[in-house]
């Protein structure tokens, strides 16, 4: 069952007790861990330049299914709305439609420069890209030009999509807000925080976006000019006393609209927005020479009873730091309960600023 392994000795890699997923040997740092949204399935992608399917069950088991490896390094994953595919971007500027029944993969996206983001948008078909080109382009599949071409000012480093509402994060730190049906208005935003933008989370509602970057710390934003005077604020996490570190990746849950941070502190935690408040801070994983683990990706499956996670170095200290025989990477499925997912009162503190 999921969270068996709270009753046993628990490692410092997995202080919480969550299913560890029996990982490849050669598996590298890990780019993006994705759920199916029609099935029991999640993907796997790596710097190792492969990608990766397992199948979970809710006892806690889970099966490899499928593997593809390319000739350059995965940085982005999404599935199709179906779950017959996925799609995987990376280093060699193209993203590859992987077809888990026939397990082929073919090219179906290309950019001038490596692709960092990839989703799909069901409602219209329509495959949208982000790269290090400095655009982002729309692709009907079927055909090898784009459909639409959109210029940034900077690299696409994070981008989310819900429904019809896209957000962009570029290098520069601004913050691009578009509806799929209407590519050529793009509102602009400059981040509420001063450093490096990582990751961005559209809220449920379509009213704004979570921003999370590499100084400890997430923006809560709102589209409309109102609602940013009265809503918009930041708050502090991943942090411990003078060490701060980056806010990896952020994702809402799809029944109570809480969201969940995770970092390079080895963390992952709960939140509510409406009431500022944190539902559940989880222990931190560590490595054996005492570093945290960073965590550098993770998202619910689609009932939102699981989360999953992936450990992995992130090179924020360069090669030197990394000892691939103690930093190894790991895949872990946590059993979420519902206190840690589900919204509480507000209380009469003003939140965390």
């Amino acid at each position: 069952m999921f969270g068996a392994a709270a009753a046993q000795a628990k490692p410092a890699h997995n202080p919480n007790g969550d299913l560890e997923v029996p990982a490849p040997a050669d598996l590298d740092s890990i780019s993006s861990l994705t759920f199916s949204p029609a099935s029991d399935f999640f993907a796997v992608t790596s710097w190792n330049n492969s990608a990766y399917v397992w199948q979970y069950n809710a006892q806690g088991q889970t099966f490899a299914k499928a593997q593809n490896t390319g000739t350059q390094p995965v940085l982005t994953s999404c599935w199709k709305h179906d779950g017959s595919g996925i799609f995987l971007g990376g280093c060699d500027k193209a993203v590859r439609l992987w077809d888990l029944a026939s397990n082929q993969a073919v090219q179906v996206a290309m950019h001038d420069a490596p692709v960092r983001q990839v989703t799909w948008c069901p409602q219209m078909n329509l495959l949208i890209t982000g790269s290090w080109d400095k655009t982002f382009r729309y692709w009907d599949t079927r055909s090898p030009t784009p459909a639409h071409t959109g210029a940034l000012p900077e690299r696409v480093y994070a981008m989310d999509l819900r429904e019809d509402l896209l957000v962009i994060g570029t290098a520069d730190r601004s913050l691009h807000a578009l509806f799929v049906t209407q590519p050529q208005q793009i509102k602009t935003l400059p981040s509420q925080l001063k450093w490096q933008t990582r990751c961005v989370a559209v809220f449920p509602d379509k009213k704004g976006f979570l921003v999370g970057s590499i100084e400890g710390r997430v923006a809560v934003s709102h589209l409309s000019e109102q609602d940013q005077k009265d809503k918009n604020f930041t708050f502090k996490c991943h942090r411990l006393e003078t060490e701060i570190y980056s806010v990896n990746t952020m994702s809402f849950h799809n029944t109570y609209g809480t969201f969940v941070t995770a970092g390079s502190d080895g963390t992952y935690n709960f939140w509510d927005k409406d009431s500022k408040q944190r539902l559940k801070a989880q222990a931190k994983a560590m490595y054996p020479n005492g570093q945290p683990a960073p965590i550098t990706c993770g998202s619910f499956d689609r009932t939102g009873t699981i989360y999953g996670y992936a450990l992995s170095y992130d090179w924020s200290k360069g090669y030197a730091e990394y000892n691939p025989a103690t930093m190894k990477p790991y895949i872990m499925l946590h059993s979420c309960k519902e206190d840690e997912v589900k919204p509480k009162p507000k209380t009469l503190t003003a939140g965390r600023k």
